[in-house]
């Protein structure tokens, strides 16, 4: 699941994450979310119309729904939940209400889901116990 937390030090991310609101009213968040992440450090707003326009969507809607209170509001939301479980940093990571701060390699999530997984009493698949270490 995908959250949003534009922080203060990006200035423009609060906009395009506006943008892949206003694209995921048209159906193609994860589109325009990978085009965004491609094209980093691309996100401007004249780069986020480029990418709405190669994606195929209504610009006409598209640009309406960039600064629609529609847009803002999920993203104000997933601020809060953010804000009120201490995430002050992204990439954040909660897994069975563990939390990983920042960019983990593979075996360290591997390990915190193997861990999670174990104390479920639920077997651990054979592949995932050798990623996990």
């Amino acid at each position: 699941m995908w959250k949003h937390d534009p922080l203060d030090i990006h200035k423009d991310a609060p906009l395009a994450h506006f943008a892949s609101m206003a694209a995921d009213q048209q159906g193609k968040f994860w589109p325009f979310h990978d085009k965004v992440f491609a094209g980093q450090p691309k996100i401007q707003k004249e780069f986020l119309l480029q990418y709405a326009r190669e994606l195929g969507l209504d610009m006409k809607r598209f640009e309406q729904d960039l600064y629609s209170p529609r847009s803002k509001a999920p993203i104000d939301a997933d601020m809060a939940e953010a804000k009120a479980l201490g995430v002050t940093g992204t990439p954040a990571f909660f897994i069975n209400g563990h939390f990983l701060s920042g960019a983990k390699p593979f075996e360290e999530f591997a390990q915190s889901i193997n861990a999670e997984l174990t104390k479920l009493n639920v077997p651990v698949p054979p592949a995932a116990a050798k990623a996990g270490g």
